[in-house]
């Protein structure tokens, strides 16, 4: 497919587009036009959509903010972070992991493989580059896409097809606490955790009762802090294993063969049999079981790896709501106040689509998602895509990332035998005159 022909082409016969491309050359400082889709991201969505669209031919250009591939993992994601679901449900397509990789990949070992992927693939995205615009010109066709560099230099892509693979992880989620900027100590997200060592000794609240939530505090307390967790809402926890194998691969092949609402009823009484009344640690269960929870809001359950042990042994505390933060304190939604050292924010993250994507019918201007439910959220209009907002994990980023790559294909094909066409029609043309 010759895209430069595309563009000449189109100045031949629109007026309007020779003016265009005159003025956004003289916006910026270059300007790139990009045969293959621009795709947004090289955390694991971008790297498959990458992937998926060489295996069939189709050239792609990949666009990242930070310095590295999966930046999120690399470093934002604290040390002792390992998969939560077993491996086989963590790959990307078409290149599984190391036969002699755990169940449970390590967050090394997971970089590993991704960085094994990406050179496999032979993608090598353009690093530092931060996407800060980008909009669909219906004069041009195409996508505009503006990034600035590390030097503040800006760069403008002119593409066909436009993928976004940000993901639901984009920014970090800060909640607004009255009182925050009385607290004397050391208030952080879990993106700038590491390790308990650094807390060895001292108090810290955890706020959040999410895997990371759950993990972190698990982590302090191996490292001898004192912490204690905010439990806002109700949540499941689960058993990582059930009968010798992951609860998520378990749930799974049940799915197969009876309802969502009988297998939720078999997980909720494995997990009362294997971990008891979870509410008598502060843990009450959500009314709704937790795969149906999950289809209906994305709250993942909590897989536990140990933290339960922990808070029935008095290790960890559990703690209300926060009311307000004092100078050296904490007070709680039922009146107890509480010296702490540190608040650890496992508040989770967000899209931030809406900050530079200007597009309102595919994406919510709210929350950054598709608006369109699973499995109908990847394909927009005008050749717009999205990978990794299915709230499933890897294996949503997979299927997603397939889907793209096979539609991308077709129109590719389908362009390609256009331009011919009319490159063979041109030709007879010159031929008979």
């Amino acid at each position: 497919m010759d895209y430069l022909s595309e563009i000449e082409g189109k100045q031949a016969h629109d007026p309007m587009f020779l003016e265009k491309m005159k003025e956004s050359s003289s916006s910026s400082s270059s300007c790139l036009c990009v045969p293959g889709p621009v795709i947004v991201g090289a955390g694991p969505s971008g790297l498959a959509t990458a992937a998926c669209l060489k295996e069939k031919g189709v050239p792609s250009v990949i666009l990242e903010r930070s310095n590295c591939i999966a930046s999120l993992w690399q470093l934002k994601t604290y040390d002792r972070l390992r998969l939560h679901l077993p491996k086989q449900f963590c790959e990307l397509p078409l290149m599984g992991f190391p036969t002699g990789f755990p169940t449970y990949p390590s967050k090394q070992q997971f970089v590993d493989y991704l960085e094994a992927y990406a050179r496999k693939f032979d993608i090598k995205p353009r690093f530092n580059e931060t996407v800060s615009q980008a909009e669909y010109d219906p004069t041009l066709g195409f996508w505009r896409l503006t990034s600035v560099g590390v030097k503040g230099k800006e760069m403008e892509y002119v593409c066909r097809w436009l993928v976004v693979a940000t993901g639901e992880n984009a920014e970090a989620m800060m909640p607004e606490m009255e009182g925050m900027g009385e607290f004397s100590g050391d208030i952080r997200h879990t993106s700038l955790y590491k390790s308990g060592e650094e807390f060895r000794g001292k108090r810290v609240l955890v706020v959040g009762c999410g895997n990371s939530g759950m993990e972190v505090c698990l982590d302090l307390c191996n490292h001898n802090a004192r912490p204690s967790l905010v439990v806002r809402d109700t949540v499941h926890v689960l058993p990582q294993e059930m009968l010798g194998t992951s609860t998520f691969g378990l749930s799974m092949w049940l799915l197969k063969w009876f309802p969502l609402r009988l297998v939720d009823r078999f997980l909720l009484i494995v997990s009362w049999l294997m971990l008891g009344d979870t509410a008598r640690f502060g843990l009450a269960r959500p009314h709704l079981g937790p795969l149906q929870l999950k289809n209906l809001s994305g709250k993942t359950p909590v897989l536990d790896v140990g933290t339960l042990a922990k808070i029935e042994s008095g290790d960890i505390k559990v703690r209300p709501s926060i009311k307000s933060l004092k100078r050296h304190a904490v007070e709680f939604v039922n009146g107890t106040t509480e010296n702490f050292d540190a608040i650890i924010l496992a508040t989770g993250y967000k899209s931030n689509v809406p900050s530079w994507l200007k597009e309102k019918v595919m994406f919510s201007e709210k929350d950054g998602y598709p608006r369109r439910p699973f499995p109908n959220g990847w394909k927009g209009e005008y050749g717009l895509y999205a990978v990794g907002f299915t709230k499933r994990g890897l294996l949503g980023t997979s299927m997603d990332a397939i889907r793209i790559a096979e539609d991308i294909q077709r129109c590719w094909k389908e362009e390609a035998k256009h331009r011919l066409a009319f490159t063979n029609s041109l030709l007879h043309q010159s031929s008979s005159l």
